[in-house]
Parts: structure tokens; sequence; C-alpha cells
């Protein structure tokens, strides 16, 4: 019997991904099939181009990934990795994972830090779940100290071990309302991507709704709960001048700029992400 090649058992995964529902089954299946062999993407699809075998136990483990990834257990849970701009994240069960749009809000505040003359501009991440927005930060402006605070022990883990290694960046197990007071007056940004869905909205996605964590997710009757102690925590922690910069749900754009007009913020500004959606809030302490 001829041993199945990368190109028939990609072809088959895809397949059986689009059947159930999966948003991009041949990457899907691509990205599984470099998993198992160690190869890149590129390197995939090149061996599909040339034929090779995947072999008998890379055969049995792709299977079994496919079969997990076609009950909709998220692609990075399997492969225990996420792209998040130049990094690559450790991720799995307990932690919210980055998603691209969250590339762009990143955006802000890595421009803030840049154009900031302190010799250490100080950039605050809250709610940090796996820490991609603190350590991007961090390692695109190495000049500058960032400081991530996550309240979940199961989060903490994963941005504990993103973290580790990033000279510049502290991380704080607690709630966003008080901790850093040590930092307040000082911060140049205060960034986040709270939990902001309503708590009646429960996600279409089978991802998102049965495995990222709950608490990462919901945000009270209209979602905002956690968005209104930001305002206030941030206000303490940003120095005049300095930026805030929330992400959020596509309509709630011009609610989150109505509560930061009446807590005192200037300039506020919604932004849209790759896809002209509303993706982020930007405002000024006054």
């Amino acid at each position: 019997m001829p041993e199945l090649t990368f190109a028939a058992a990609v072809r088959g995964a895809a397949e059986r991904l689009a059947a159930a529902g999966v948003p991009d089954p041949l990457v899907d299946a691509e990205l599984l099939a470099g998993h198992v062999r160690g190869l890149r993407r590129g390197e995939v699809q090149a061996a599909m181009i040339r034929g090779d075998a995947l072999g008998q136990r890379g055969a049995e483990e792709f299977d079994a990934l496919v079969s997990r990834r076609a009950a909709r257990e998220p692609l990075q849970h399997l492969t225990g990795v996420a792209p998040f701009r130049q990094l690559e994240l450790a991720v799995g069960p307990g932690v919210f994972v980055p998603r691209p749009e969250t590339e762009t809000v990143a955006q802000f505040a890595i421009d803030a830090l840049l154009a900031d003359a302190a010799p250490e501009p100080i950039g605050v991440d809250l709610c940090t779940g796996s820490g991609a927005i603190a350590l991007a930060m961090a390692t695109e402006v190495p000049h500058s100290r960032i400081f991530a605070v996550e309240l979940s022990a199961d989060a903490y883990a994963w941005a504990a071990r993103n973290t580790a290694d990033a000279e510049n960046l502290s991380l704080v197990q607690g709630d966003l309302a008080d901790t850093l007071d040590e930092l307040d007056g000082t911060a140049s940004v205060v960034i986040s991507n709270p939990p902001y869905v309503p708590d009646d909205a429960v996600p279409r996605d089978p991802e998102v709704r049965l495995h990222d964590p709950a608490m990462a997710l919901y945000g009270g009757p209209d979602g905002l709960d956690i968005v209104r102690v930001l305002s206030s925590r941030a206000l303490r922690l940003l120095r005049p001048g300095g930026l805030l910069v929330i992400e959020h749900g596509e309509l709630q754009g011009a609610e989150i700029r109505s509560l930061l007009v009446s807590d005192g913020w200037r300039g506020t500004a919604t932004h849209r992400d790759l896809t002209q959606r509303d993706r982020a809030t930007t405002a000024v302490r006054p």
C-alpha cells in the first residue's frame, strides 16, 4: 500500500474541515501538517508539490489533530502557538487567543511610546492575557519600561511563560483597579483589550464560545463594566498628555467615547481595523 502523501493528506483534511464549518480549512490543514512534521507552511506546500510522503506515524498524528480541529478546537490550542506581530506566543486552554485585529490596536501604543521624549517611557497593559500587547511594546520599543497586569491565574501562567525573557517588562497578577499604585501619574501609555462582550451576546464561533475563557470575554450587561473601571484607573496611571488605548466591539465606539468624555478625557477618537470595523478608541489624559 503506497504511503500517504502530504498532498493527499492535506487535501483530505481540508475537505473534512470545510464540512465542519472551519473558516480557513486549507490553511489550517497545511499548518497542522507542518506542526506534525516541524515544517513551516511554505515547506509543507513544497512537500505537497514534490509528492513527499507524510509517514505512517505522521499520518496518524495528523489525523488525530484534524479530528480535534473539525470539532472546532482552536488551531492555536492544537499547535500551542499563536502569531502576534513579530512574536510567536505560547497559548492553550485558560488564556484568550490573541487575534490579528489586536495587532493594529497595539500599534497605537507602540507609536506613542516611540514618540515619547522620555529616556524610558512607561507603558501599561491591563488585562494582558497571554502578554501579547505588553510583549510587543517591550520588544518593539526596547528602551521602554512595560508593566502588565492579569487577574486570571490561568492566563497569568501563560503570560509569565511568554514574557519571561523580556528584561524591560514586569508582570503582575492582580486586579487592574488596585495594582501598580506606585506608577500613578507616570505612564505614557495605558492600553487594554478588556472583556467587552455583553453577557447575553454569546459568540457564534465555537472556538470562542467553547474555548476562550469567560473571564476574558464577558463584560457585564452592556459589555462595558471593565471599561468603566479601566477609565478611572488609567486617569490615575497616566501622566498629563498620556494616551489611553482600548480595544472593543464594533458597535461600542460611541458609547465608550461618551463614557470617557464624562470621565474628563480629551481627544477621544474611534479607529477602524483592517476590515473597516470600529476596533479601538483612544483618548488623552488632561
